[in-house]
């Protein structure tokens, strides 16, 4: 201690004569001394000197640092509850800096070689993605770098990227993928079936899947299990809406998902829940992570999730289980070698294939309760996505940082399905039911590089990206006889019906596609408040089986501009180009010419409280070449036949995330979009709302009734239509009409590591569609969405 406050008074005494102190300006005798426990912070993402100066306010320390060190650094913030120590580690994530507290100073200094607090520096830092969400209690992410490989905070990103955080998850038990996209302001869900989902931003289906921000599934291969994804293992889910083609590449133009995953914690903690819910739903997660040596070099995270439900719908059950595990490995100050897997698999029975006739033979409605499952009681569609993934980080000595990730991911669906599927008689009820056996499944390979860092130029400091990229998906399928089953009444349907013998292989279907790219993107500071990104990637994507596609050198640029106005608005606009190649087939079989545009973004965004509030609104448009729209089905060479249309898509989202206040949290966004023919304005993709609004809050309450926390929300969905025909062959339009759902949640902390909530979905037990007048076997259906639901948390954390 002798030691420490003698280096501690020379610093004063070094920084007082160079004038290089920085801090709060109180004398020693105001400053209160240092208290143990945690503390409330509220520090933003941005340079590394400004954050310094508001933890020493917040904390009540006096500040030391010599200015050159702070040079070039930022740092993610910091929100939430934290001690001085956890709150250091993770201001001073990956500038190579140490912080020492002696009596009421803090005294920051280079780290020496092998000092202990350089190790743990990497963890937080892992953020080459942005800020870690867990534990900040916060809706709304520090920074990101989705969207440009930068890391800047949202106001910064000339882009709308929606942020669902763990923090937003615990709150309202969104415990798979389906649920997270059900809260995200923007996107729609179509569930086609019990066990299906597509999932659409912008009018467009969203096809484009990023782990840690890799793009590992690509636009157009079959996926299976992805939407069976358990949220166990992730931090965060990251939508960025629009193109995205400097970091995906080839893909749709309506949004790209990310999964961001877990991290190993610096200290030992965990959480272990037990949960009930209606229909007989058990659900338990262990979730468990710190250090393994002493040192804390070396750090892992083990999570697992075992689920086991039945439904609102007859005869269908379904267990899911997860397994989720990360190391990192500290190899030197500087370098950290990270690797993982994971497992998630979903069994289900009786489940359903597409949705319950919409006509009888008479032309009637067929009218039938929620709880009718179409599916015969042997019907399953088994799907598991399983995943290996290493990453290799540096950090060099002139702020430079690098990375070098590979993954390998299969995904697969086995399924014995069996559905009805065909009009039923009016006066009988007999019906058909159409059975299968089909297995699909798909290898996918990841290997990327890229570093990021500053660079002087003009006298001021601006950032760099750059990075080669390249991935590989690989679908192989088969699929037996389909055969028909007759079913007696479907009005006395239980879900009994023989098990056919569907022989051998009926077809082999297999699909390869290929990416090899490479890419950069600048963040160029013109001016205090002027930033200019400009950026590109060049891509050569070949695709195999019968569609035998091949693009070299398609060169997607992105340009981004953000203006600050205040110290809490900014003006910002940005542009990229479309590249997506196709696998529809127009009347003469022949594959369609790749889908190619301009997609264009601009508006305005906020942010408030040092960050703990941004808000944005955006005007976007989206031109396309070569849309694929469906002309019919043909019938002597079953498939479906499209057309390439030009197209324009206009909208407008304003979306808010964060604390409007301490302890009350908000995620809302509405979404208003419309679709037309470029050339004859007629209107396109209808089935998807042209508006959607969604609003999602919790608040603690304050005082003697802290321990309480009461929140709710609900989303709002426009009236969508399709365009069909009846059982007579008459033209027919399905209109799903407007709905609102609405979701509460309350939750007690009966003691500092023990909680109780309760969340209550579809609260006013709104009867609406999740699909409405899609067609299978040329016979339009309906799928009922979920009525009313609980479910009962409780929560220990250690």
């Amino acid at each position: 201690m002798r030691r420490a406050f003698r280096r501690t008074r020379l610093y004063l005494a070094l920084a007082t004569a160079s004038g290089i102190l920085m801090g709060n300006s109180l004398p020693l005798h105001a400053v209160e001394q240092t208290q143990p426990g945690s503390r409330h912070f509220d520090i933003a993402p941005g340079p590394l000197g400004q954050a310094l100066t508001r933890f020493s306010d917040q904390s009540g320390l006096r500040l030391i640092v010599a200015s050159q060190l702070l040079a070039g650094h930022r740092s993610p913030g910091l929100q939430g509850e934290y001690d001085i120590q956890q709150g250091l580690r993770q201001l001073l994530a990956g500038s190579g800096l140490v912080g020492t507290v002696s009596g009421d100073t803090l005294l920051i200094e280079k780290a020496a070689q092998g000092d202990a607090m350089s190790l743990d520096i990497m963890r937080v830092e892992d953020n080459a993605l942005g800020t870690i969400t867990e534990q900040t209690k916060s809706y709304t992410p520090g920074t990101i770098a989705t969207a440009t490989r930068l890391v800047l905070t949202p106001r910064e990103t000339p882009q709308t990227v929606t942020v669902v955080t763990r923090q937003h998850m615990d709150d309202f038990n969104l415990t798979n993928i389906n649920k997270v996209m059900d809260h995200t302001p923007g996107i729609t869900r179509h569930g086609t079936d019990n066990y299906r989902s597509y999932y659409y931003a912008r009018g467009y289906e969203i096809r484009n899947f990023q782990y840690d921000g890799i793009p590992i599934l690509s636009d157009g291969v079959i996926f299976s299990g992805e939407t069976a994804s358990d949220m166990i293992q992730y931090d965060r889910v990251e939508v960025i809406k629009g193109a995205s083609g400097l970091t995906t590449g080839a893909g749709s133009p309506g949004a790209t998902i990310n999964l961001v995953r877990k991290k190993p914690t610096h200290e030992f903690s965990g959480h272990a829940t037990a949960e009930y819910g209606r229909w007989d739903n058990y659900r338990t997660e262990w979730d468990v992570g710190g250090p393994l040596v002493e040192s804390g070099s070396i750090r892992g995270r083990f999570a697992t999730a075992f689920q086991d439900q039945q439904s609102y719908m007859d005869h269908f059950k379904e267990q899911r289980r997860a397994l989720y595990g990360i190391l990192e490995v500290d190899l030197s100050p500087k370098t950290m070698l990270t690797f993982g897997g994971n497992y998630d698999k979903t069994t289900p029975t009786g489940s359903s294939w597409g949705g319950t006739p919409f006509f009888d033979s008479h032309n009637n409605e067929v009218n039938i309760s929620r709880s009718f499952n179409p599916g015969a009681s042997w019907s399953r569609a088994e799907q598991f996505s399983h995943a290996f993934f290493s990453q290799l980080d540096h950090e060099f000595d002139n702020g430079w940082s690098g990375r070098v990730y590979y993954t390998f991911q299969r995904n697969a669906s086995d399924g014995n399905l069996g559905s009805i599927k065909y009009t039923p008689d009016g006066d009988t009820g007999s019906s058909e039911l159409l059975s299968g056996q089909y297995r699909y499944k798909t290898r996918s390979q990841a290997l990327e590089a890229y570093a990021r860092g500053p660079f002087e130029l003009f006298g001021r400091t601006h950032e760099l990206a750059v990075g080669v990229s390249g991935y590989h998906n690989h679908l192989k399928g088969s699929g037996h006889n389909v055969i028909r089953v007759p079913v007696n009444n479907i009005w006395e349907w239980n879900g009994h019906a023989e098990r056919p013998d569907w022989g051998g292989i009926l077809y082999r279907a297999e699909d390869r596609i290929d990416q090899r790219a490479y890419y950069a993107s600048g963040r160029f500071s013109l001016t205090d408040d002027l930033a200019v990104i400009l950026g590109g990637r060049v891509t050569n994507y070949r695709r195999g089986g019968d569609s035998n596609m091949r693009e070299t050198g398609e060169l997607v640029p992105f340009a981004g501009i953000t203006y600050d106005l205040n110290d809490n608005f900014s003006l910002y606009a940005s542009y990229t180009k479309i590249f997506r190649p196709q696998s529809a087939r127009d009347e003469s079989y022949a594959v369609l010419d790749p889908d190619e545009g301009d997609s264009y973004e601009g508006g305005l965004k906020g942010e408030w409280f040092n960050g703990r509030l941004n808000a944005s609104l955006a005007y976007f448009e989206i031109r396309q070449d070569n849309r694929a729209e469906l002309l019919g089905w043909n019938s002597e060479r079953n498939y479906s036949m499209y057309e390439g249309r030009k197209a324009k898509t206009k909208g407008i989202e304003l979306e808010i995330s964060g604390e409007l206040m301490p302890g009350w949290n908000i995620q809302a966004g509405f979404t208003h979009q419309v679709i037309r023919d470029d050339e004859t304005n007629e209107k396109l993709t209808t089935q998807e709302p042209e508006n959607q609004f969604k609003l999602y809050t919790t608040y603690r309450l304050p005082g003697r009734l802290s321990k309480i926390t009461i929140g709710g929300g609900g989303t709002y969905q426009g009236t969508t239509w399709r365009d069909g025909t009846d059982a007579l062959g008459n033209e027919h339009q399905f209109k799903n009409e407007a709905y609102w759902l609405v979701n509460l949640m309350g939750r007690y902390q009966i003691t500092d590591n023990l909680s109780a909530t309760l969340n209550i979905n579809n609260l006013f037990d709104k009867y609406y569609y999740s699909n409405y007048g899609e067609r299978w076997t040329g016979v339009a259906t309906k799928t009922y969405g979920e009525p009313r639901n609980m479910m009962l948390t409780t929560r220990w954390d250690f």
